[in-house]
């Protein structure tokens, strides 16, 4: 039996602006508007983009033993979190491959706040119950909670007029709560997804199409608009911020995953996952996730083989040899005009400059592993 896809609040305001709209992890979701997907992408990296993550989810936790409850289910250091502060994170299986990728908010001593990934959302909530669910309260809020993103370097710009809160203090991985935002009562957060400056916006899900028309308006007045799910991937790619289910899983680690820095091994936190970490950092990791940027012409897509180069291997119509790795996410990156990708390789050629061979259905394609984001903006944007 087929299950129709879940609709966020602002499904309806999606299709009267004329968004494509899919079926994204069991969710109807606009992928572009009109103007179409490079548009939008430069709309956010040129001013701001508004995008609707109503699709993930919103876990809370609350109780005395509410930060003993979330320091056991992730990897990264709950103790130096203070109240209105976030953290990027991991929650792990006993073998440390990765639950979900998080962010926690502390919003008060006994009372935590955990996004999810909308995929995740149903997987994560019994993982959460089912190893520490008789520690705290565990709410499920995300039906009664939409999310928006307004992100890009004039996103503060744009939006302080909707609001009597001092944007400017808000600093990076900062949550306010209870908030007057265009007249909806809202939580706001300096956090996002797409390497630019910005805001994630929390509130009641009934209040929604009226956050998201006064946002839109505003994006508008300095050159921006809505913005789909397929520039959000371009945009997230060339900061080569990880997607779960393409480049996080259950079947990768996050030390494999280069985010050994949100695991705290040395830390007195004795969290799911751990034990297997620490003895797979010992040994080394033996695949590692890599950037790449292709060399001939020919675009990476997620799941095509990656192999080494050999002397026969830089053009010919059969592949050199076994695939060595799996391209994870790959796309064209319109502000980095370059075609760019992610994927698992033996760690001994993941070091910058190694040359790999990427299989684009058949075409032979050289790709070179290249260090840090594709993608970073200007030094006088970072907060």
């Amino acid at each position: 039996m087929t299950t129709e896809p879940r609709k966020t609040p602002l499904y309806e305001a999606h299709r009267r602006a004329g968004a494509k709209i899919i079926d994204f992890g069991g969710w109807w979701m606009p992928v572009n508007y009109p103007s179409g997907i490079i548009d939008e992408h430069r709309a956010t990296r040129n001013a701001v983009g508004v995008f609707d993550v109503s699709h993930m989810g919103e876990v809370h936790f609350r109780g005395a033993r509410a930060a003993e409850a979330v320091q056991r289910l992730i990897t990264n250091d709950l103790g130096k979190l203070g109240d209105g502060h976030a953290l990027y994170t991991v929650a792990c299986r006993e073998n440390g491959g990765i639950v979900d990728d998080l962010i926690v908010y502390r919003i008060a001593a006994d009372h935590f706040l955990i996004v999810v990934n909308a995929s995740n959302r149903d997987k994560d909530l019994a993982w959460f119950r089912d190893n520490v669910g008789d520690w705290c309260e565990i709410d499920d809020a995300s039906d009664a909670t939409a999310l928006i993103a307004f992100q890009g370097p004039r996103a503060q710009e744009a939006l302080q007029p909707l609001t009597a809160l001092p944007l400017s203090s808000v600093r990076s991985f900062d949550l306010v709560t209870g908030r007057d935002i265009a007249g909806v009562h809202a939580s706001l957060a300096r956090t996002g997804y797409t390497a630019e400056d910005g805001f994630e916006i929390f509130c009641d899900a009934a209040r929604a199409e009226t956050l998201w028309q006064a946002l839109i308006q505003a994006a508008a007045a300095v050159g921006g608009k809505p913005v789909g799910l397929g520039a959000r991937d371009t945009l997230r790619l060339e900061g080569r911020l990880s997607l779960y289910g393409n480049d996080l899983s259950e079947e990768t680690t996050p030390l494999e995953a280069g985010l050994g820095w949100v695991v705290k091994l040395d830390g007195p936190a004795d969290f799911i996952g751990k034990a297997a970490l620490r003895e797979q950092k010992a040994r080394g990791v033996r695949r590692k996730l890599v950037g790449f940027e292709m060399r001939g012409r020919g675009v990476a897509r997620h799941g095509y083989p990656i192999h080494a180069k050999t002397d026969g291997g830089d053009g010919g119509s059969e592949a050199p040899a076994a695939a060595i790795g799996t391209v994870t996410s790959g796309t064209y990156g319109p502000t980095v005009e370059k075609n760019i990708g992610m994927g698992y390789v033996p760690s001994e050629l993941g070091s910058p400059g190694q040359t790999l061979v990427i299989d684009c259905r058949g075409k032979l394609v050289e790709a070179q592993v290249v260090s840090g984001p594709f993608y970073k903006r200007a030094r006088e944007q970072t907060r």
